[in-house]
């Protein structure tokens, strides 16, 4: 392996300042060239662009789901390997990959003993997902809490008013696999790598139909997320699809 790119979002919901040299000290010491990229605020598209045209062996992402999303669309299925580093708030995509595990350890353990997989993932309206996709009125709360994340408190608070005031207002109208049609809050398809009940080979998505029908319904699915299985909820239904 001779030619490392790495994209590093120091504005991620758990990326440090020194991060950007603390990796370029990681792979020296491992033997590795790289060219370390920490895009200033705006510069991030750009920033991913120029390493997936670089053509490298490698790919290291640091930084949110999101970002690692939009650098598997741009590499395509005949892109560079890609090593998607927990760097944000959620982390689905690499916990899942690595396990719960500082960045520094999952990438030590990726290029001391690792080996390269393929990752199933989803498309809906030509975006591509990896871990999952949610779909109605749960999906308005991804910018109350993006707006927190850049801790614009304000304008996460109007976003919250606003989808706080959508919530059971409208029922999604879904059929899966051409079975019955049904009408649900909302409706989540998972991959086979987030998935409790797929194996990661399986050439299908885990689809969860949630429908609470009141405030203490969506509290209780809420509380089995913290607690233990918000797919054990008794307004969740889940379907391989």
């Amino acid at each position: 392996m001779s030619r490392v790119e790495v994209v590093v979002n120091t504005a991620s919901g758990s990326v440090s300042a020194q991060a950007p040299d603390e990796m370029r000290a990681l792979l020296s010491e491992l033997g590795l060239k790289s060219n370390v990229c920490a895009p200033e605020s705006g510069d991030l598209t750009r920033c991913l662009r120029d390493a997936v045209d670089a053509d490298p062996d490698l790919l290291i992402i640091l930084a949110g789901d999101g970002t690692a999303r939009t650098a598997a669309e741009m590499a395509g299925p005949d892109g560079p390997v890609i090593a998607p580093l927990p760097g944000g708030t959620m982390n689905m995509l690499p916990y899942a990959v690595y396990g719960v595990t500082p960045w520094q350890d999952a990438l030590r353990g990726a290029l001391e003993t690792g080996r390269e997989r393929p990752i199933g993932g989803g498309r809906i309206d030509g975006r591509n997902f990896l871990v999952a996709a949610i779909l109605g009125s749960p999906a308005l709360w991804a910018p109350a809490r993006e707006a927190v994340r850049e801790r614009r408190l304000t304008l996460a608070w109007r976003r919250s008013q606003r989808a706080w005031a959508r919530a059971f207002s409208g029922r999604l109208r879904y059929a899966l696999d051409g079975g019955p049609r049904g009408k649900a809050e909302a409706l989540a398809f998972l991959c086979p790598l987030a998935s409790k009940i797929m194996s990661d080979t399986d050439q299908a998505l885990e689809a969860a139909v949630i429908d609470p029908k009141s405030v203490i319904d969506a509290a209780r699915i809420g509380l089995n997320a913290l607690v233990s299985d918000w797919r054990v909820d008794p307004s969740v239904e889940t379907h391989p699809c």
